[in-house]
């Protein structure tokens, strides 16, 4: 047992235990992925009218022109890719359709190809992915059709995927009532309601454009988002409430009702049960298109939240029930057409994605050790100096964790505030300017005192003060101009990632602030010094951690690449992906790096200083990075759960990328700490992780690429 440890601690073990990890991981992950090799999964890319479409078709083995099959074309939400989908797609290939997993415009592998203005980008990716994929499926030969040309076709989607699929029902039909026929035969949204629909029809024209169509939707009580009750059917205290983070329970609202064919003032619809419904008439300019059709609507309300759609058994296992219902009697010729909805593998895929993604952040560790052993990267290694260490006097250490604690608390306390950009922030900007004139005595006072002598702790004073000064002037600034720093723009691109990469500056600077603070007034006067927090000012060194980090990350990825080709996946657990990349992102994440630098460097100062000498530092610098953002989170659903109410209704988006933020969040703090114990300085960690964290964000969302 002490051998296999030992050999584990030296980075040749540890590096062969990642790349197993990776390689099983993957290897098992893709026969889950292909049904045991039952179904051929590729990777397909085609052009429409408005751009370039990519997805992951899975086609079973049997299945093509000589036997066409039912098909379905499903895909995710805003900020998510075509991978999402694996659940349903595995699930659905492995009892014999033909399923195409899809990237919508400007997410994934998908790009739109007109300019589209600041304020436009919704109104582009959701409106047409889904219409232009089933046009494209209902054209290929192996697509089953009736008789009449009708093709059987789904189309499915997660959240803004949901609206997409409701908008390419309605595209459908109205193309329908010119070609004689239609391609979609069946639609089933998730995590989406007729919110959107305004975009493109109002509601009732969307239901009336369901016709004898087979329609569901997952409708999961603790959505963040929709299936909410409308204004009227409200109580005093839901009026209250500001904010959708609330208890759902769709079938027992007007809309849900209506969506069933119910009388909206009778009773509750019963979830999981089908209804016949009539669609009401399809009407344009007032002339009447299309009379009255029947057709079975059902929804399904399982008890979790929107992104649990995506990992959860029960919520696939309503879309493979419907699937089976909607297309009965025109089932695959395949073994395991009729297996029961709850017989699901995915998980399996799931979890060995999980471990070769765990594989993939342990692989950084040993990879950088090995290069700082060739020559120039070693240069990343400076001299070794004392740790900042602990205050002398019991009021010292308990400031010591009083700053520990409000650098941890500070950045989830206003976690809304800094994302939203709330009138609040000129409120901080005045407590900036505050600490801006204590920077600027302490800088006097340490000028003053120790001009012409070699007084040390005056000089400390002088530094200190300035550090302070600097820093409160650039979050006063940051404050009061916060409208214009990362402002959606043709070079900020993506929304999510500009929200975040404000909070993640104002987060850096603040614990800048809080370390500075503390450096002046209690470790300055205990003669602590400067070069104690790791900022190396050699520029030699500095550039070679920045050579190690790029050649690191940049081996990280080849195996990715390499592995995707060899096993057709990548490495990822639920909302966390790092997913190969194109040169798009690529141009993109650099775009985002000197911002993201910001916080990763005062991060990497901050860990450095405050774990270096204290047992059990890792999970000291895990719990500085994260440990507020999970109360976050805990109170948030746990109030939701609860309560019926979240601890903050109105934060459902932000709340949501939290939980990719903050695995991302915990292995920064990790990296930061043990390449600082390894390097002496705090540049390599600062530069690792700003990269490989920056590309895995920059991949994984919505990105715009055509904004102008």
């Amino acid at each position: 047992m002490k051998k296999g440890s030992g050999f584990l601690k030296k980075p040749q073990g540890m590096l062969i235990l990642a790349l197993a990890l990776i390689l099983v991981g993957s290897f098992i992950a893709g026969v889950i992925h292909t049904s045991h090799y039952q179904v051929d999964v590729s990777r397909i890319e085609f052009t429409t009218e408005r751009g370039t479409l990519n997805g992951l078709l899975y086609m079973p083995k049997g299945a093509g022109a000589e036997d066409p099959r039912p098909v379905i074309v499903t895909t995710h939400g805003y900020l998510n890719s075509k991978e999402m989908q694996d659940a349903p797609a595995v699930e659905m290939s492995r009892r014999g359709y033909i399923v195409l997993a899809l990237d919508m415009y400007d997410h994934g592998d998908s790009r739109w190809d007109a300019d589209i203005p600041v304020g436009g980008q919704f109104g582009t990716f959701w409106v047409w992915a889904q219409f232009d994929a089933a046009a494209y499926m209902y054209a290929q030969p192996y697509t089953l059709k009736d008789e009449n040309g009708n093709g059987y076709i789904a189309v499915s989607g997660h959240s803004m995927g949901g609206f997409s699929s409701f908008v390419a029902m309605y595209m459908d039909e109205m193309q329908s009532l010119v070609n004689g026929y239609r391609m979609i035969c069946a639609g089933i949204p998730v995590g989406a309601d007729l919110s959107y629909a305004a975009m493109v029809a109002p509601a009732d024209q969307m239901r009336a454009a369901f016709g004898s169509r087979t329609v569901g939707v997952v409708a999961a009580h603790y959505d963040e988002f929709f299936f909410g009750k409308s204004e009227d059917e409200k109580t005093e205290a839901e009026k209250s409430i500001i904010g959708t983070v609330v208890y759902k329970d769709f079938a027992n609202t007007a809309n849900g009702k209506m969506f069933l064919g119910l009388d909206p003032a009778g009773s509750a619809g019963i979830a999981g049960l089908y209804y016949s419904a009539e669609s009401g008439d399809l009407v344009a300019d007032g002339a009447v298109l299309r009379e009255s059709q029947i057709g079975e609507r059902v929804i399904f309300t399982p008890s979790q939240t929107h992104p649990w759609n995506h990992i959860s058994r029960v919520a696939t296992s309503n879309l493979v029930s419907f699937y089976q219902y909607a297309f009965r009697g025109v089932e695959p010729n395949a073994r395991f057409a009729l297996l029961e909805p709850d017989n699901q593998l995915w998980q399996w895929k799931e979890i060995f994605s999980c471990i070769a993604l765990i594989g993939f952040f342990l692989l950084m560790m040993p990879l950088i050790r090995l290069l700082l052993k060739l020559p120039f990267f070693k240069k990343s290694v400076t001299e070794q100096t004392e740790p900042v260490g602990e205050a002398k006097h019991a009021w010292g250490k308990i400031l010591a964790w009083v700053a520990i604690v409000a650098g941890t608390l500070i950045p989830a306390v206003f976690f809304d505030v800094f994302m939203d950009k709330t009138a609040t922030l000129q409120l901080f900007s005045y407590i900036a300017c505050a600490f801006f004139i204590v920077g600027v005595a302490a800088a006097v006072m340490g000028f003053i005192g120790g001009k012409g002598t070699k007084d040390t702790q005056k000089q400390g004073l002088a530094f200190g003060g300035i550090t302070i000064a600097v820093v409160s002037a650039l979050l006063a600034a940051i404050f009061w101009f916060a409208k214009d720093i990362v402002p959606l723009s043709a070079f900020f691109i993506e929304p999510t990632v500009n929200q975040i990469a404000y909070w993640a500056m104002v987060s850096g600077l603040l614990a800048a602030l809080i370390t500075a603070l503390y450096y002046s007034f209690v470790l300055r006067p205990q003669g602590v010094n400067v070069a104690s927090y790791g900022i190396s000012k050699c520029c030699l060194s500095i550039c070679a951690s920045l050579a190690t980090a790029l050649l690191a990350v940049g081996i990280g990825y080849t195996v990715l690449f390499i592995t995707q080709s060899l096993f057709g996946v990548d490495y990822r657990f639920w909302t966390l992906a790092v997913r190969t990349v194109k040169i798009e992102h690529v141009l993109t994440a650099l775009r985002y790096m000197p911002l993201f630098l910001v916080y990763y460097f005062f991060n990497a100062v901050a860990i450095n200083a405050n774990t270096r000498a204290r047992k059990h530092g890792n999970l000291l610098a895990v719990l500085m990075n994260i440990g507020g953002l999970v109360l976050w989170v805990a109170l948030q659903y746990g109030k939701l759960y609860i309560t019926g109410s979240g601890m903050w209704p109105g934060q459902a988006l932000n709340g949501i990328l939290l939980f990719a933020l903050i695995p991302c969040l915990g292995i920064a703090g990790v990296y930061a700490r043990k390449l600082a114990l390894k390097t002496n300085n705090i540049w390599l960690g600062s530069f690792v992780n700003t990269l490989l964290f920056t590309l895995i964000a920059c991949a994984n969302t919505a990105m715009f690429w055509n904004l102008v």
